[in-house]
């Protein structure tokens, strides 16, 4: 019945600040960029290397979303690395605050969170 996940849609405060942050420092790939004027709005479509897409949305006055990493909804957005150390090294040189690398009790796999520019959760997870 479900095949994968599509994409994840995502609100953010500022937008140009969080498309330099998913272009720039994420390195995702613009697909397309629309701009609402309708809705003063605009959202932009990016792709990750497995196609699956982060639609990242500007609204004026969107109100501010509680981000726990234990509160309800949405927990965390994860992605997939394969070489966990260097992605860390990289976003720690590109300015942004990297959480220590800890081992899933589970999986085994390594695994760290750093934030977007709104708070976001946004968890790094080894592949291998």
């Amino acid at each position: 019945m479900l095949k994968g996940i599509h994409h994840v849609a995502i609100i953010c405060s500022d937008y140009t600040r969080s498309k330099h942050f998913y272009t720039q420092i994420l390195k995702l790939t613009v697909i397309n960029e629309t701009y609402r004027e309708q809705r003063q709005s605009y959202k932009l479509d990016l792709r990750l290397p497995d196609d699956s897409q982060l639609e990242l949305f500007s609204f004026p006055d969107a109100p501010a979303r509680p981000s726990y990493p234990e509160a309800q909804g949405l927990r965390h957005l994860a992605f997939v690395v394969e070489d966990i150390h260097s992605v860390v090294d990289y976003l720690v040189a590109q300015g942004v605050e990297v959480e220590d690398i800890r081992i899933d009790e589970l999986t085994g796999k390594a695994f760290t969170f750093f934030s977007d520019p709104d708070g976001l959760p946004l968890e790094l997870y080894a592949q291998a």
